[in-house]
């Protein structure tokens, strides 16, 4: 059943392949919980990765750990590939990396905060318009006095800034108030307990990374370790969304490959939409209709076709619809609404049959020639030839000590920037002051001091705090990768 060129899903009345031609016009995962995403997902991988594309995927249970162990004879899913003329099946192991933002279950993940950008660095803040605007005039501050933004330390230090020169900023940049910089400082501590400081810093990630073959030829599968990213939803969804826009802004335009040359799955995706503003949705749509021209296939994963906007949902060429169901009105409208994204198939009713399809089996309709959908086909997806479900902690270790980018991105490098910069600066203008400062004139010393000493010894005091407060989460953060 397995073909060059094609990525086998499954069998209706006939084989339903994916061409890896228009693999990179993307596809959409749906289904209720418990029906089979997650394995479709994990097929998909296989197949990607045994035709030399590399793929990149989001955890967020710990079951697809398992693609890199080699599958353990089954019962089921041998006789799962007898009923649907799977003569091929054999049990296999995949390439596999595993990064993680937190560093404990796979190599850390970084960027820095000037390579994010305003636009993302406002979403993942949750910050309202006004605030935005405060972070665009930050950005434009650094850019303007040759200031890099590398950690949420400079962030912290440029705020503290920014309220200094308030005025002189407001006069060229527009107001800056001085409660608009306590909300974004808030937000940063909300930040900073969900571990978001942990994504910023430097070595950052080189996209390059995630897109290795091995010595036989077949794609390395990338796997994010997002169980305990999940909890932190807006993290989640603003450092995958800020990954896929880096693959847009960093790639080469290739027209229409032959195959894609990664494969990006999309999990839980309706995270990406909820409460997105439309500056921020219309940012999507562009990089998911210009993507596939850098020859990158993003497949949306998550519950109903509805959770997707239409505007991007009309992009999504290749489909596998699991089981839905229909108890109440709402739901039943959702179901027709999934069933007309479907060319029809004569031989039954698509709305009836997907609140009828068993677990594993799916709705399947993919691109052929032309780029023209196929009909939508009945299909008992294939089993995966790799390990169902999480593996162990050690053999996770294993796989990371061979990992091509063992020891590439473990230590931080702190370069200087907006911290030091500015460190500097409050210490030279403290010296200033004090150089200038009238001899007295009596014993009595005066208890008050000038308002630009307050806010320097202030900003000392800040950035102080931030740089021991940062040393202690490196500390900590190493002794949890060392476990």
């Amino acid at each position: 059943m397995l073909k060059d060129n094609r990525v086998y899903l499954g069998t209706s009345t006939h084989g339903e392949y994916l061409p890896l031609k228009y693999a990179n016009r993307h596809g959409l995962i749906t289904g209720a919980t418990g029906t089979g995403k997650t394995v479709s997902l994990q097929i998909m991988a296989e197949g990607f990765s045994r035709a030399g594309v590399p793929v990149f995927c989001a955890d967020v249970k710990g079951d697809l750990s398992g693609l890199c162990m080699k599958g353990t004879s089954k019962d089921f899913l041998e006789k799962r590939a007898r009923d649907i003329g799977f003569d091929d099946y054999e049990y296999d192991s995949f390439p596999t990396i595993f990064w993680d933002l937190l560093g404990r279950q796979g190599h850390p993940v970084r960027t820095t905060v000037s390579d994010m950008g305003p636009l993302l660095f406002s979403r993942m803040l949750d910050l309202n318009p006004t605030q935005e605007g405060i972070i665009n005039i930050l950005f434009k501050i650094a850019d303007d006095e040759g200031m890099l933004l590398l950690d949420l330390k400079d962030v912290r230090a440029l705020l503290v800034e920014m309220g200094e020169r308030s005025r002189e900023i407001s006069l060229t940049y527009g107001n800056v108030s001085a409660a608009s910089i306590g909300a974004i400082q808030r937000a940063l501590l909300v930040l900073e307990q969900q571990n978001g400081d942990l994504f910023f810093g430097e070595r950052a990630l080189d996209i390059a990374d995630l897109m290795r073959t091995d010595r036989d030829g077949r794609g390395f599968i990338s796997i994010l370790a997002a169980d305990e990213l999940m909890m932190s939803p807006r993290l989640y969804s603003t450092f995958l969304l800020w990954l896929l826009s880096e693959l847009f802004e960093e790639l080469p335009e290739v027209g229409n490959p032959d195959k894609p040359r990664l494969v990006f799955f999309f999990d839980e995706a309706h995270l990406l939409f909820d409460e997105a503003p439309k500056i921020l949705l219309q940012k999507i749509e562009q990089v998911v209709k210009l993507v596939r021209s850098k020859g990158v296939g993003v497949y949306f994963v998550t519950q109903n076709p509805a959770d997707m906007p239409d505007a991007v949902l009309a992009q999504l060429g290749n489909r596998v619809q699991h089981a839905l169901r229909a108890y109440t009105p709402r739901e039943r409208k959702a179901v027709r609404a999934a069933a007309e994204t479907f060319r029809p198939n004569p031989a039954f009713d698509t709305e009836e049959v997907i609140t009828q399809l068993g677990v594993g089996e799916a709705l399947v309709s993919t691109l052929e020639a032309k780029g023209v959908p196929s009909m939508v086909g009945r299909t008992m997806m294939r089993p995966p030839s790799s390990r169902m479900g999480p593996i162990e902690m050690s053999e996770r270790k294993s796989v990371m000590r061979n990992s091509p980018v063992q020891g590439l991105y473990d230590d931080i490098i702190d370069r200087e920037s907006a911290f030091e910069v500015l460190k500097e600066r409050a210490q030279r203008k403290m010296k200033e002051e004090e150089e200038v400062r009238p001899p007295k004139r009596s014993n009595r010393r005066s208890s008050r001091q000038s308002v630009t000493e307050t806010a320097v010894k202030q900003l000392a005091r800040t950035v102080a705090r931030s740089l021991g407060n940062s040393l202690v989460r490196g500390i900590l953060g190493s002794l949890r990768r060392g476990r």
